[in-house]
């Protein structure tokens, strides 16, 4: 895991996790689109992700947050879009598959046994994510990471989605803590620089070997799987 900065990190006491690309794999609809839809599913997968992340900047930044959805509709908002853009027929019975399939995500393989670990040791764990709290109860629940997290955030409280500040402050609020005592982990580049310049220490969790975003500001740690996160805490069984 490499750590491009040189001034010793504060311990951490607590992680939060992304969990929709970090947790949980956003890609694995492919499988059931490429059913549906022949030839089509990897593409459907990936614009129909972009589509529902540009929404969600969309809502926050417009007119004060004024055309706020729960993640639950832009996600049906982005489906629609992205079949349309690609020429694909979504009748009613396969948009209810397909965001039924959203609802039951693919869990990481390694989620399990690093939140364990974290556990075993005394962290505190949670999720903060776009996620409104019906889809992720459902997510967790299906993951079979119930027990394991401390706290399921969601920015639905605020109605401000992330990168907006306001969404990463809720884990200051969950927690007690300060930001720079807790480990913000995800996937996502931009969710991962935005959660560095919230003050957060953070791991970018990079498993499609992509470059960070250049915006002149990296975050703290950078790995290519979930159990990088165990190297904030050197006594980890895991390491």
């Amino acid at each position: 895991m490499e750590n491009p900065r040189s001034a010793p990190p504060a311990v951490i006491r607590a992680v939060l996790f992304d969990a929709y690309g970090t947790l949980l794999d956003v890609y694995s609809v492919g499988l059931l689109a490429e059913q549906l839809f022949p030839g089509q599913g990897q593409a459907l997968a990936v614009l129909w992700r972009d589509k529902q992340i540009e929404y969600t900047r969309l809502v926050t930044t417009s007119n004060g947050g004024a055309h706020y959805q729960p993640f639950w509709e832009l996600t049906r908002a982005g489906l629609r879009y992205a079949c349309k853009r690609l020429g694909l027929m979504l009748t009613a019975e396969r948009e209810q598959q397909l965001m039924n399939q959203y609802l039951h995500l693919s869990a990481l393989p390694e989620n399990k046994d690093v939140l364990q670990a974290l556990k075993a040791q005394g962290i505190v764990t949670g999720v903060l994510s776009n996620g409104d709290p019906a889809m992720l109860a459902v997510a967790v629940k299906s993951a079979g990471l119930e027990g394991l997290l401390d706290h399921i955030i969601s920015v639905d409280a605020i109605r401000k989605y992330k990168t907006h500040p306001d969404a990463y402050a809720l884990g200051l609020q969950a927690t007690g803590l300060e930001a720079r005592q807790i480990a913000f982990v995800s996937c996502n580049s931009w969710d991962a620089l935005a959660a560095t310049w919230f003050g957060y220490q953070t791991l970018w969790v990079n498993r499609y070997q992509l470059p960070f975003e250049e915006l002149g500001t990296q975050p703290m740690y950078t790995g290519s799987t979930l159990r990088d996160v165990l190297h904030f805490f050197p006594t980890s069984s895991l390491n």
